[in-house]
């Protein structure tokens, strides 16, 4: 048995931080009913039609974020679709949304209205902003709330460089993970006192957490040093360098005093190390272009294949700055299950990125197809008590689908 087996989700959100939460539970699994609008369904459905998404036959962002799910087409703006949203919720564990606080007011769907019909309903919610203040109201995706609101866009670029923008999801994942252990804790609680809670988090929050050092810093009325270009580098040994094949490696020496000589030794530059320039970690520091540039010509002697063999038998912290490309046969991440196979969607080896989250003696659930919208439908309404003759009514009056 999956650690949360037999628990029920009713997921009633759309594009990705709050449904993604429900994904990680699937892993574990959770079941999970996702609400669609009939018709449109999710939105995020269409991500990968957006100019400048990689262009695919398959749906690949659904595939990854509403793997394991049932999809339910209902319209709960509709007086009896959110009757039938309430009766699914009397019988859920974990009802989770995204939808903007005033909706959720509009349509009866607050933590107040379904703690009422469940009183055990653990009520995850998901905002852009947080639930009180000027910005509460606001709309805002990963690229603004967590990305441009947090100063992560103004601090990750080269110097004199313009803002760019994240990538797809880079905001929206972590967040979903802070999201899924928000609503552990809310499990937690329950099993302790009986009752139901209410949990959240919002991107902004879940952007400053991830930019909390220079934050903290700031807020302690620190100076801040301008970062200067690679050539600059305040710390050759914490820097970027390009090798002879035009593949990229960063080297994170923090621990330098202890790797410095090592270092040197490996990368045939035993001369370095008696050189008054970078005897001491001082020096090195007051030096550091200096020794930049000596980097540069010798990492650009060999390919990247030859400098990873001889950083990682010299134990020196380095990695390669990874291209896309590359991450197709990642043997750490296949080793790891980061990522693995995703069955039923028809495409053979098709493989999915899984959650990050392990629990000892625990196997996560394959991975299977996304559903298609509205594929569950009948099926949880008929789990849910209503008949043939009662969905078909819901199904005339355009309720679901």
């Amino acid at each position: 048995m999956g650690v949360l087996d037999g628990v029920k989700v009713l997921e009633v959100g759309s594009w990705i931080a709050g449904p993604a939460a429900a994904t990680i539970m699937s892993d574990f699994g959770a079941e999970v009913i996702k609400v669609e609008p009939p018709g449109t369904g999710d939105p995020y459905r269409g991500l990968g039609g957006l100019p400048g998404m990689p262009v695919s036959e398959h749906n690949y962002s659904w595939l990854l974020d509403s793997r394991n799910k049932k999809s339910l087409a209902l319209d709960v703006t509709r007086p009896e679709g959110r009757d039938v949203l309430l009766r699914l919720a009397a019988k859920t564990d974990v009802f989770l949304t995204n939808f903007p606080l005033a909706l959720l007011a509009r349509l009866g769907l607050t933590w107040e209205d379904l703690s009422a019909v469940n009183p055990r309903l653990i009520y995850a919610l998901l905002t852009a902003y947080g639930e009180v203040g000027e910005g509460a109201a606001k709309p805002g995706f990963d690229v603004n709330a967590w990305w441009a609101r947090s100063g992560l866009m103004d601090l990750v670029r080269a110097a004199g460089a313009q803002p760019t923008s994240s990538m797809p999801g880079m905001g929206d994942h972590p967040t979903a993970v802070a999201l899924f252990g928000a609503i552990a804790l809310g499990l937690y609680q329950r099993e302790r006192t009986g009752r139901g809670a209410k949990v959240s988090t919002s991107l902004m929050g879940n952007g400053a957490w991830a930019n909390s050092v220079l934050i903290q810093a700031l807020l302690c009325g620190a100076t801040f040093v301008e970062r200067p270009p690679r050539e600059q580098a305040l710390n050759a040994l914490v820097n970027l360098y390009q090798c002879r094949d035009g593949r990229w490696l960063v080297l994170t020496m923090l621990t330098e005093d202890k790797d410095w000589e090592r270092f040197a030794r490996a990368i045939g530059r035993a001369d370095l190390i008696s050189d008054s320039r970078f005897a001491t970690m001082a020096a090195r520091h007051a030096n550091s272009p200096a020794l930049v540039k000596i980097l540069d010509g010798v990492f650009g002697e060999r390919d990247w294949g030859q400098w990873e063999a001889t950083l990682e038998a010299s134990d020196i912290p380095f990695e390669a700055v990874a291209r896309l490309g590359d991450l197709r046969d990642d043997r750490q991440m296949a080793a790891t299950g980061t990522v693995a196979p995703l069955e039923g969607a028809g495409i053979p080896g098709l493989r999915t990125v899984m959650s990050p989250i392990q629990v000892e003696g625990q196997t996560k659930v394959p991975p299977t197809r996304a559903p298609d919208l509205g594929e569950h439908t009948d099926e949880v309404l008929r789990a849910a008590g209503y008949d043939a003759m009662a969905i078909r009514w819901l199904r005339d009056l355009g309720v679901v689908a």
